[in-house]
């Protein structure tokens, strides 16, 4: 395609495009793929231990599907394929024992695999079995498993390549799924200074195409039908990344809230590894913070997900954890939860306390998620505080608390 470099630099010079708004500087980008790869793990215990439940909703498969929908607009619709349809009897992996086991080898086995040649002969088998309904709307799990070598896949990816690449491939299979990669890695490794080793920039480009919210060239070719939409969908996008900045700002609010806090009750204070840059209200976060992450006793795979922690509170000068806070704004409740967990359970001593901070509205989300019998079957104690609680409080507690025992005022426990 002579003019696809032309292409890729509209694509990325567009300041709304999913480039920007998703795949690059995203930070909630980045802290999914650890939390989605934990997911799935769960997903293969729950199969192994026959404890995966014949229904999609409640599922472990149902919090994985969540946490991909949740990376911005590119992955909306991801769950649908997955949800139980009684009447179909589809996707076959809820009733069907040896299904259900089938698919859970295929993640196991693709999560464990040093080669994409692997993952390719684990797709070929599943093919092979037939399953009804399952097909390579799987891909996009595959993706946030190794982000290099498999693109993910919906309509709008499949339409826009099919525009791109003047093709007329089709949903639901997994053969025409391996062909569209073949053409995607190749094209990709043509341009890979322009784009990324990290397939999501390709498929982030056909998606932009696919839901007419990119036009290659002029519009001259547009009907009156065709335009209306192509500008009904670029003032959608501008409503929703000008909602999740307006979250962004809260989710940093929040934060600061918590650090202020530390401080001023004599701990040292940490956002999550990838905040530090961040600021409100003209406080840097790099400024109230401790410059260096104390090493932690533990793995350093389990640190990594540790560092991720929306805040932390250390006991003055050691690595000695006080308090672990996640800030859920419009993410899965359970990530944050998952992130608490691991850090309970490689290093816990029983003293720390555990939050989750949300937004008023989502009071009932939070209960439901620490009822889940994972959580509630664990000695794990975590409690939520409202975010009107912690903005009306903060400098209340910053004057009259003198330890971490302050925050019991204001939070709430199921």
């Amino acid at each position: 395609m002579s003019n696809f470099s032309q292409i890729i630099q509209q694509y990325k010079t567009d300041t709304e495009s999913v480039y920007n708004t998703w795949f690059v500087d995203n930070d909630q980008r980045l802290k999914a793929f650890r939390t989605i790869r934990r997911g799935i793990l769960q997903v293969i215990d729950d199969i192994k231990n026959k404890t995966f439940p014949n229904d999609f909703k409640g599922s472990s498969l149902e919090f994985v599907l969540s946490c991909i929908a949740e990376q911005k607009q590119i992955f909306v619709g991801v769950s649908h394929p997955f949800y139980w349809k009684p009447k179909l009897r589809i996707p076959d992996i809820y009733e069907n024992q040896n299904n259900k086991i089938a698919f859970g080898q295929f993640l196991e086995n693709c999560i464990n695999a040093k080669t994409e040649e692997q993952v390719i002969k684990e797709i070929v088998k599943l093919d092979e079995l037939k399953i009804k309904g399952l097909g390579p709307a799987v891909a996009s799990i595959l993706y946030f498993l190794h982000p290099t070598w498999f693109p993910p896949f919906n309509t709008a990816i499949l339409n826009g390549f099919n525009f791109l690449f003047k093709d007329k491939k089709k949903l639901g299979s997994w053969t025409e799924y391996l062909k569209i990669r073949e053409t995607i890695l190749e094209t990709n490794s043509k341009h890979k200074a322009e784009l990324s080793n990290d397939l999501g920039a390709i498929a982030g480009l056909c998606f932009e195409i696919g839901t007419q919210k990119m036009l290659i060239g002029n519009d001259e070719y547009l009907s009156e039908d065709e335009r209306t939409k192509f500008e009904k969908n670029i003032l959608k996008r501008q409503k929703e990344i000008q909602e999740e900045k307006l979250a962004e700002n809260l989710h940093n609010e929040m934060q600061y809230h918590l650090l202020k806090i530390g401080v001023s009750l004599g701990y040292d204070v940490t956002p999550a590894s990838n905040d530090k840059s961040k600021a409100f209200n003209g406080q840097s976060f790099s400024f109230i913070s401790i410059s260096k992450f104390p090493e932690l006793p533990t793995d350093k795979d389990t640190q990594n997900t540790i560092k991720l922690i929306d805040v932390l509170w250390f006991q003055k000068g050691t690595n000695k954890i006080i308090g672990a806070f996640e800030v859920e704004k419009s993410t899965s409740i359970y990530s944050g939860i998952l992130r608490i967990s691991d850090l309970y359970f490689s290093i816990s001593n029983g003293e720390e306390v555990f939050y989750i901070i949300i937004p008023d509205s989502r009071e009932k989300d939070v209960i439901q998620q620490l009822n889940r019998p994972v959580i509630k079957n664990s000695k794990i104690n975590i409690k939520y505080i409202l975010f009107s609680e912690l903005r009306s409080q903060c400098d209340a507690i910053c004057k009259f608390g003198s330890d971490y025992s302050i925050m019991e005022k204001i939070a709430k426990s199921i």
